[in-house]
């Protein structure tokens, strides 16, 4: 299909959204409540920006059912406006994925196997017997190293480094023994890996990145890691070698996770959270300290730092109780 400007008919036809209002209006790109111009489309998810449609000047808005009466224009009703508001920016989008192709400055080795339809940019490189699946798209600078297995309409973006050795080394008199890395990484189909993140080959076995997984930017994902179907991460989390991580959950930027740990499907760990045991029940979880004004974080740290003392003289003191009941 053509890019924009495109009819709420149609738009209305490809997200399977309810039209209210003239299906002739043409949209010719997507925009925020407070920001959008003529001719954009808009979306209503969280009511605390319900406050910006009566001075919004979007052509038509994009509404959960519960809340279309507050649209007085053209809208779409969906029953999930962020989704539909996705599929529409990504048939608006101005920059359409790069055409199938080996950029000339680009390497791939002669043994390694590209699927149908496949981009490879400039500066990429794909190493010895690697593999890449149809309709993928390697951005230009990023690595993937031998025997790496990419799944199908996979995105790899710059700097990316797939298949690097795990951190895998043993001591022995003070001096480290370095081991090597003889997995690989295997990705599944739909996934995105964002710029700068590396992920690791395994030590022995392979480190599996689950079909339909979305890495932000600077992510590190360590040797023998297994990362469900459908889990996203933002950026700058960190997860340790051979850790688990179900299908389904979402983790905050800046969160660290420990080796060996087991996270169960449909976990949302909070930004910045430290993962020191495995989770095994469902639900959103957080670890990190709340931002505090310099004084006060001074004094919680002081009375953290005291808590060892604290809680040995409480148990003195419990035992002291418990001799004095027993002599009544």
């Amino acid at each position: 299909m053509p890019l924009g400007p495109v009819s709420l008919a149609v738009l209305a036809e490809h997200t399977g959204a309810t039209l209210a209002g003239d299906p002739a209006t043409l949209i010719h790109r997507v925009g925020t409540l407070r920001e959008a111009r003529r001719g954009d489309i808009a979306f209503l998810a969280n009511p605390r920006y319900r406050r910006d449609l009566s001075n919004s000047a979007a052509s038509a808005v994009i509404v959960a059912p519960d809340a279309a009466g507050l649209v007085t224009g053209d809208k779409l009703v969906h029953p999930n406006p962020y989704a539909c508001f996705a599929r529409i920016a990504q048939l608006l989008d101005p920059h359409p994925a790069p055409a199938p192709g080996v950029h000339p400055a680009a390497y791939v080795a002669p043994t390694a196997r590209l699927g149908h339809g496949v981009s490879v940019g400039a500066h990429a490189v794909i190493g010895d017997d690697a593999v890449v699946g149809d309709g993928s798209v390697v951005h230009p600078h990023a690595t993937i190293l031998a025997r790496v297995r990419i799944g199908a309409r996979a995105i790899v973006h710059a700097q990316a480094v797939i298949g690097s050795d795990g951190f895998g080394f043993a001591l022995d008199a003070g001096h480290w023994i370095k081991i090597p890395q003889t997995g690989t990484v295997v990705v599944g189909d739909d996934v995105e890996i964002g710029a700068g993140t590396t992920i690791d080959r395994g030590a022995i076995e392979d480190t599996v990145i689950g079909d339909g997984v979305k890495l932000d930017n600077q992510i590190q994902v360590g040797h023998n890691v297994r990362i469900g179907a459908h889990t996203a991460m933002a950026g700058c989390v960190g997860i340790a070698g051979s850790a688990v991580i179900g299908r389904h959950c979402t983790v905050g930027g800046g969160a660290v996770i420990l080796g060996h740990l087991v996270i169960a499907d449909h976990v949302n760990i909070s930004a910045g959270a430290m993962v020191t045991k495995s989770i095994s029940a469902p639900g959103t979880y957080g670890g990190a300290y709340p931002l505090a004004p310099q004084r006060e974080w001074l004094r919680s740290a002081a009375h953290v730092r005291a808590l060892d003392d604290m809680a040995e003289r409480l148990a003195a003191l419990e035992r002291r109780l418990r001799e004095l009941e027993r002599r009544e």
